[in-house]
């Protein structure tokens, strides 16, 4: 996949397995269709089907494998994206039956998105890295591909086991290769973060495409990268600002999202050392969103996976300018669900809440950003204190 194939098209494929809530599997669809669009690709039909457990030979069952491929072949679609990840073996047994056309699935499409997105030297090896640790399972499917392409046997015992280890050998010298480059540029970047000095340190973290980059721009009066696609950022950024006469430290992170591939966590560690050091972690929300609240659960399990969920958390719920609610019939003999919940509702319920210090503003508007510069300057000026008692800030 290239980003300038923008006329390529897609279909996307799912399940809904007992107990599961259908409207979230299609919320989790519309999102594989973004995915999609932010690496170039035109989203054209979404497959459901109801199933017990997915398939171990084809995830879904053979007979749906089918009409996907003749839809595809009939409608001249290159891709069937899966929205969650194949093993080696259900991937080549559904491109056996789907033969024209390209079956990848939710974690190569992120891995694709990744390496299209990544500008920094430093981050095309962590992307590399990632996506190497997805191939290495993998080779026996790949392999076996290739030998269908090229009309070669590959039976077992024979040429193709004896490439498929040699390709095993290459693929692992390049990721312990990779690892020691890393290793190199991470030890750098460690001393770089000690030179900092004792400067209070705040991280925005959130979902990917929550607003972090634009509320980093209005925060930080700089020019970082924003754009309303997917995993904008890649690259740490990491800015001085100044609020009133207190010195911090902000850094912009990698967007989070629902079923982020292990790979990528592990590559990107030392990117999210940013995080883990941090004194106070942002975390930026999208209450646009009709999910805004199970992503912010995505963000905190990752949070907990990386070892950050000891960090004090103030909570940012940024785009009220595009909030947006139904109103609730009163004669209606339905109760009211959480799409009828106005915004001055969500305020008052989560500003209840003791979980977490919050604020509601819109970053692109400015709308709630004096206030957000306040609690931010009491949270750095105390911590800040507590540092330098004798300084009182006096620069």
């Amino acid at each position: 996949m290239e980003e300038n194939q923008i006329n390529e098209k897609a279909v996307f494929v799912g399940i809904i397995k007992q107990n599961d809530d259908e409207t979230k599997i299609r919320e989790y669809l519309d999102e594989l269709k973004f995915l999609a669009e932010t690496a170039g690709i035109i989203g054209d039909k979404t497959f459901i089907q109801k199933v017990d457990r997915p398939d171990g030979a084809t995830y879904i069952r053979s007979g749906k494998v089918e009409e996907i491929g003749a839809y595809c072949e009939e409608n001249e679609i290159r891709y069937c994206i899966f929205d969650d990840e194949l093993t080696g073996m259900q991937q080549r047994n559904i491109e056996r039956l789907m033969q024209h056309c390209i079956v990848i699935d939710r974690t190569s499409l992120i891995l694709e998105i990744f390496a299209q997105r990544a500008k920094s030297s430093y981050a095309k090896m962590q992307v590399e890295l990632a996506k190497y640790n997805y191939m290495l399972p993998r080779l026996a499917g790949m392999w076996t591909h290739l030998e269908r392409q090229r009309g070669g046997r590959g039976t077992r015992g024979g040429m193709g086991e004896t490439q498929i280890e040699a390709d095993r050998r290459i693929v692992k010298q390049r990721i312990n290769r990779l690892k020691e480059q890393l290793s190199k540029v991470d030890r750098q970047m460690s001393t770089q973060r000690s030179h900092r000095g004792q400067l209070v340190r705040l991280a925005l973290v959130g979902y990917t495409n929550a607003g972090k980059s634009t509320l980093m721009n209005q925060l930080a009066k700089s020019e970082v990268f924003a754009e309303n696609k997917l995993f904008a950022t890649l690259d740490t950024t990491v800015r001085k600002v100044v609020i009133e006469n207190v010195p911090f430290l902000l850094s912009d992170t990698v967007g989070f999202i629902r079923k982020l591939p292990t790979q990528l966590i592990e590559a990107f560690k030392s990117t999210l050392d940013e995080v883990r050091e941090a004194d106070i972690l942002v975390h930026v929300v999208d209450i646009s969103h009709p999910g805004f609240e199970e992503q912010m659960e995505v963000v905190e399990n990752t949070l907990r996976e990386i070892g950050a969920a000891n960090k004090p958390v103030y909570v940012v719920f940024n785009k009220v300018d595009a909030y947006t609610y139904k109103e609730y019939d009163e004669f209606s003999l339905e109760p009211p669900t959480k799409e009828n919940r106005t915004l001055e509702d969500l305020k008052k319920s989560w500003i209840a809440q003791e979980k977490s210090p919050c604020i509601f503003i819109s970053a692109l508007t400015k709308e709630g950003l004096p206030k957000l510069r306040n609690d931010i300057y009491k949270m750095v000026a105390e911590i800040h204190a507590g540092r330098y008692p004798f300084n009182n800030f006096l620069w």
